[in-house]
């Protein structure tokens, strides 16, 4: 048996699994946000910590087994979070998370163009760099004291190992990678004040971190001496756990944010700056734009109509038609991230008159995040990456009304996952590598997303979303407009 561990921004989740990776017992503990004006998002590191003994004690009993049949644990996580610790591993202030963005400043410290072509990604405050740059700008007394800059799963694996170590796919959102070397550069670094010795030490998600020590065994309740794997990002134990090992499909992994990418066997850079590439190890990159608010958004949205849940509000969403009679979303309630990164931009509803209903805003915020979906689609058809289908995970993948939307808006297939938490059945996947139960992350293809299912697009509806999206983009552009003060 193995275990996969996923520390998101809205709950710690465990999933038990065999040797065949089918799901045994599951189990989740909430977490909080703390949020402030001025683009501040963080998060207690010590919650993580705190959940996951219950969370792995409630996976074990609902499968039915004890910690001395758990073989490997493998971790998952949000990513482009910051953690300053000091040297026995405690976190020396909140987490940075990765829809903090006060940041913004310090994200122009290294030019543009060559985060771009060096990293691969986009000069952004949600990255890792610009948030130490922070932290030595406003709080010299933890930068002083700091002796390792964590993202929360690198965090977690170190406080169950002792080892400070961090995969190449985390490395690669940074903006402190260079993806040709590898390597963590040394000109990368320097303008945020970061020295290397100082970052964790670089190795494969899939490798053996090192074993779990007493005060890692009694935070899990597993044994001392279970093997740990390096862990990544979810946005990667996302794809892995969809069966996305090989190009050929669009991952669309709906949680707190959403993540939209594929595979390519080529290293390629956006260059008009909405999708980013990032080291996935094996040869291929994950060509993907990390995301926006989505589950987040619903969440955010059944509070504010006091909805009893989700289910109410897709029965509301389905009784609008397609196009929402002209109701637009624009899903930017942490800042855009489609159809372009814009931190100034928010989130709005456009176009509502007098007989507008909560239906309304309901089925807008299905569609809004689904023209978020399409602006990634589009743009990674543009760059040569190529997929015949859309590979649907994540707690979103549970409502069929935002499936067949997505179905429509794409014009394209979607293969709904059998298993919705795809995050912690990738770590477990790790976890059975480092362990010697599986020799490569891509023997576990086979036995991954056998029970899914499949949503046809309606081609009727094509015309409507065509319409629908390109006005979503002009609001975008006024909203642009107003950010500026134009």
């Amino acid at each position: 048996m193995y275990l996969g561990i996923d520390i998101g921004s809205q709950s710690v989740k465990a999933l038990v699994v065999d040797g065949s990776l089918t799901p045994r017992g599951q189990g989740s503990v909430p977490l909080t946000l703390s949020t402030r004006p001025g683009n501040v998002i963080e998060q207690d590191p010590q919650s993580w910590l705190d959940a996951l003994r219950t969370v792995i004690a409630s996976a074990l009993g609902e499968a039915g087994v004890s910690a001395a049949n758990i073989h490997g644990l493998g971790v998952g996580g949000q990513l482009d979070g910051c953690v300053p610790v000091n040297s026995t591993g405690a976190a020396l202030h909140p987490c940075l998370t990765w829809m903090d963005r006060r940041a913004t400043r310090e994200a122009g410290l290294m030019p543009e163009d060559v985060v771009r072509a060096r990293c691969g990604i986009i000069s952004d405050a949600t990255h890792m760099a610009p948030k130490i740059a922070w932290l030595r700008d406003n709080r010299p007394d933890i930068t002083r004291e700091t002796t390792c800059f964590h993202q929360p799963v690198s965090f977690i694996v170190q406080h169950l190992t002792g080892a400070a170590v961090m995969d190449r796919a985390l490395a690669s959102t940074t903006m402190l990678y260079d993806l040709a070397q590898k390597d963590w550069a040394d000109d990368l670094l320097a303008p945020f004040g970061v020295d290397r010795t100082r970052l964790p030490a670089l190795r494969g998600m899939e490798e053996c971190a090192g074993v779990l020590t007493p005060s890692g065994a009694d935070l899990t309740g597993l044994r001392e001496g279970t093997r740990v794997a390096v862990g990544t990002g979810d946005d990667f134990t996302n794809a892995i756990g969809a069966g996305l090992l090989s190009p050929g499909a669009m991952l669309c992994q709906i949680g707190t944010g959403e993540v939209v990418g594929a595979l390519h066997p080529t290293q390629v850079v956006d260059h008009q700056r909405l999708v980013e590439t990032h080291d996935f190890g094996r040869g291929l990159f994950f060509i993907e734009n990390p995301g926006w608010l989505s589950g987040g958004a619903i969440s955010w949205l059944l509070n504010l109509l006091r909805l009893r849940g989700v289910e109410e509000l897709n029965q509301l969403a389905a009784s609008v038609p397609p196009g929402c009679e002209g109701v637009l979303f624009m899903p930017a309630l942490t800042g855009a991230m489609a159809p372009e990164w814009n931190a100034d931009v928010h989130a709005c509803f456009h176009h509502l008159s007098a007989h507008h209903s909560a239906a309304h805003l309901a089925r807008a915020v299905l569609e809004g995040t689904a023209f978020a979906m399409h602006d990634v689609q589009l743009r990674l058809t543009e760059m040569g990456v190529s997929f015949d289908s859309i590979r649907l995970a994540g707690g979103g993948a549970s409502s069929k009304l935002w499936g067949q939307i997505r179905a429509d808006v794409a014009q394209l297939p979607v293969q709904v996952c059998h298993v919705r938490d795809a995050s912690p059945l990738g770590a477990a996947v790790l976890a059975a590598v480092a362990a010697g139960e599986l020799e490569t992350i891509s023997a576990a293809q086979p036995l991954l997303n056998r029970d899914s299912s499949w949503i046809t697009p309606t081609s009727a509806q094509a015309p409507i979303y065509r319409e629908a999206h390109r006005r979503y983009r002009d609001l975008f552009s006024h909203l642009k407009t107003l950010a500026s003060g134009s």
